[in-house]
């Protein structure tokens, strides 16, 4: 029997992953995708692992891109809408090889992606099939297929995608975190330990975290003990984006989510997949450190703002506050980030400032959100002479993804100008 662990609101404590954002972020983000290199890069990057993330999303595309990408890396995405130069979590969207995989593994094509994940839905029909297989000289690319399937109740997107992560590592453990409510507001989010000592997590929400349009996105994630990672992604629509709502909920039920992603059939897809010689251990960590992070700017919070939430993640870069002045909730949002001088041309153009020490800040207002809600967001932008970036972001919301809860945000930016220029960041 599994063992299975239900998280609810009060689950979103600072351990909670921010890699599953991302899936909402590429989601939100993707009928505006595009490669502008300064968005990516004021999205608060970290190089190696900005073009990794970038050239995966990119190729993949559509539902399954977005469905393998939301299981790790960060909010990076380079997008021409209002948050472009947001701070946003970096962590890494890794391929790490199996260590047991064989190099003489067979061929997978696309269609016998497409013919699996048919093979392994209930009866019904298909559609708008599409597919990639794997590919020895696209190691980084991961196998996909995706179709449209309908059990006579009306047509759904359904997606799979697989990889190899570490097993044990950083990418293993946080493919099954819930992700944190701040950013990606969820109605469920279960985790079950198989008998064989996989882990799958099945989190239900919605195509948009704002619910401008009621599109249904459930998705699965399972990694195996032998670092085998399945994503699996739904849609109560046709397609993620741009198609009608056409049945109530998606087609699978979460169980069924669960066994389709716990299939045996992936575990030989990804045994398929090339190594990487270059990739046999975990990465180092990120220098920067998350609670290290949230406990030097919640020492910097003006005083009379109460902080009433918080996240970080332990090996990442970022982390952020919810604070409250009796007025309504903001949050706080805030990336330190070293050696980041190759971009500064990109992050302080026309209009930043170079103080007497050579210190270069760009200030900026902007709308929250690309649809409105009167969400608004307030962002300074540092960088030292040595490339040490700190750049912090307010809202006039507790969330990016819930409306307006006051007029401005609750930190001016005098006080946000403070916070990033502040000492304390360079011990």
């Amino acid at each position: 029997m599994p063992v299975e662990q239900r998280h609810n609101d009060s689950d979103n404590s600072s351990e909670r992953a921010f890699e599953t954002r991302l899936s909402a972020a590429l989601h939100d983000a993707g009928d505006t995708f595009d490669t502008d290199r300064g968005a990516l890069v004021a999205a608060g990057t970290v190089r190696g692992r900005r073009l990794r993330l970038r050239r995966r999303t990119a190729v993949l595309g559509g539902a399954a891109g977005v469905a393998l990408a939301g299981v790790g890396g960060a909010l990076l995405v380079p997008w021409s809408g209002s948050s472009a130069g947001q701070p946003r979590p970096p962590s890494s969207v890794s391929t790490t090889p199996h260590p047991t995989s064989s190099p003489a593994a067979r061929a997978v094509t696309s269609d016998e992606m497409i013919s699996t994940l048919e093979k392994l839905l209930p009866k019904g029909t298909f559609g708008k099939a599409e597919g990639r297989g794997v590919d020895a000289s696209e190691p980084l690319v991961a196998p996909y297929a995706q179709v449209v399937f309908d059990d006579g109740h009306g047509p759904g997107a359904i997606s799979v995608a697989v990889d190899r992560v570490l097993p044990g590592g950083s990418d293993a453990r946080q493919a099954v975190l819930c992700p944190d409510k701040t950013f990606v507001p969820y109605d469920s989010c279960v985790t079950r330990h198989l008998p064989d000592a996989s882990v799958v997590t099945v989190v239900k929400r919605y195509e948009y975290p704002d619910r401008r349009v009621d599109t249904k996105l459930w998705t699965a994630n399972l990694v195996t003990p032998d670092g085998h990672h399945v994503s699996v992604s739904e849609w109560n629509a046709a397609a993620e984006k741009g198609a009608p709502i056409s049945r109530d909920e998606p087609p699978l039920s979460g169980d069924q989510l669960k066994e389709l992603a716990a299939a045996q059939e992936w575990r030989g897809v990804v045994d398929a997949i090339p190594e990487d010689p270059r990739q046999t251990q975990e990465p180092p960590r990120a220098q920067g450190n998350g609670r290290a992070i949230r406990q030097t700017l919640t020492s910097l919070v003006p005083k009379g703002l109460k902080v009433v939430a918080h996240g970080s993640d332990d090996d990442d870069q970022f982390t952020y506050v919810v604070v409250d002045d009796g007025k309504g909730r903001s949050l706080v949002q805030i990336n330190v980030q070293p050696d980041m001088s190759d971009v500064a041309g990109q992050l302080f153009g026309a209009g930043s400032e170079t103080l007497a020490d050579g210190t270069m800040v760009a200030e900026r207002k902007q709308p929250g959100e690309k649809d409105g809600a009167g969400v608004v967001m307030w962002t300074v932008d540092t960088m030292r002479t040595d490339g040490f970036r700190v750049v912090i972001s307010a809202f006039n919301s507790g969330s990016q993804q819930s409306a307006a809860t006051r007029k401005a945000p609750a930190l001016t930016m005098k006080q946000l100008r403070a916070i990033a220029l502040s000492a304390k960041w360079r011990p």
